[in-house]
């Protein structure tokens, strides 16, 4: 089937809107006609840097099940899907001992350009074979993904904005509420208001932390993080945010979220908390990044934790959180600055990286 599509043919190049081919669903895979993609920063990182090429990028998606290929009971025509990388298949290792994020059938795939078992779906007018990025790649009309991948929810969310929990949203919210686990009235800082920061704030809220200190170096974000719970603001490009939120907190956070790809920011979100404190890293780090700490601090219980893809069961976070998006406890829909339409993805890659929106969105007709 033809379809239309964003190709990235090279590394710090315009992606290449045009006609591909899309092969049918195969066994345990769907095929998903697309309503709004999410553009993320790892988009604009891998269109920046290249990965494997050509590749469809695009990893937060939602729409609606077109086709199911042969041995899923799971999903059927017509189900609302949110796609998300972070398939659980349930019955590895990695799955029964509570990290289904590290699930040994889906996480190979993340950015090896394949769908598990090794395919590839995609090729474009020449004939050449497209890779898929996060095994969904959303940038298109449609997209043949592993069924584990596809989350059915309600069908009377919003397609077009809840497609932000495949990726940037239940990263953010799932680093506060499945790996921290702030206490009713405790506080956290949480440094970086795109839209990982800014979800990081809107779990922070939903728990129920009393002081809740956002961090970032423009002004225009610091005033939106007022709209997803935050209580104070620090411009770390004209404070010393260490001890701006030591002197909010009485002597440090509790704890603390680095929700940037900026190695240099970890020891800052460190240092802000207090004795006994946790600092969780979800934001992507250039590789090879180190970052340096105080050993005396961990002997003091301060922490220093990853969390990747919300640290939860994508299948149970994701139909939970559009429940309570839906119950208007979770302002998704704020993450959403604006949308563009498929053939004007470059422009919204470029508000990204200009740090103009929050959240770009891709929508398809």
């Amino acid at each position: 089937m033809k379809m239309k599509a964003a190709v990235l043919y090279q590394p710090g190049r315009p992606l290449v809107v045009e006609e591909v081919e899309i092969d049918e669903p195969g066994e345990n895979e769907v095929m998903v006609k697309l309503v709004g993609t999410g553009v993320c920063h790892t988009d604009l990182g891998v269109q920046e840097k290249g990965l494997l090429m050509p590749m469809v990028l695009g990893h937060e998606g939602a729409g609606i099940v077109h086709k199911v290929g042969s041995g899923v009971d799971s999903l059927r025509t017509g189900d609302h899907v949110v796609l998300t990388g972070a398939g659980n298949c349930g019955r590895c290792q990695a799955c029964r001992r509570g990290s289904p994020v590290m699930c040994e059938i889906y996480r190979p795939f993340y950015f090896n350009g394949y769908l598990p078992g090794k395919h590839l779906r995609l090729r474009n007018g020449k004939g050449q074979p497209i890779y898929h990025f996060f095994m969904q790649p959303s940038f298109a009309e449609y997209a043949v993904v592993p069924a584990d991948c596809a989350i059915r929810v309600r069908e009377d969310a919003p397609l077009d904005t809840i497609g932000v929990l495949g990726c940037g949203a239940m990263t953010g919210l799932g680093a506060v509420i499945n790996k921290l686990r702030p206490e009713v009235g405790s506080s956290i800082a949480v440094f970086g208001c795109g839209g990982v920061g800014m979800s990081s704030i809107m779990g922070a809220s939903l728990c129920g932390a009393g002081t809740i200190i956002a961090v970032d170096v423009l002004d225009s974000k610091l005033e939106a993080a007022a709209g997803f719970g935050a209580t104070h603001f620090v411009n770390s490009a004209r404070e010393n945010v260490v001890a701006r939120v030591r002197q909010l907190t009485g002597g440090g956070a509790d704890y603390s979220v680095m929700a940037v790809g900026n190695a240099d920011v970890v020891p800052l979100a460190f240092d802000c908390l207090r004795f006994g404190g946790t600092c969780v890293v979800v934001g992507g780090p250039p590789d090879g990044g180190r970052a340096s700490v105080d050993l005396l601090s961990l002997i003091r219980e301060k922490k220093l934790v990853g969390s990747s893809m919300g640290s939860g069961w994508s299948s149970r976070n994701i139909s939970t959180w559009v429940d309570l998006f839906m119950q208007g406890r979770l302002p998704l829909d704020k993450l959403v600055s604006r949308r563009y339409p498929l053939a004007e993805i470059n422009e919204a890659f470029e508000a990204l990286a200009g740090g103009k929106v929050i959240k770009p969105l891709v929508t398809f007709d």
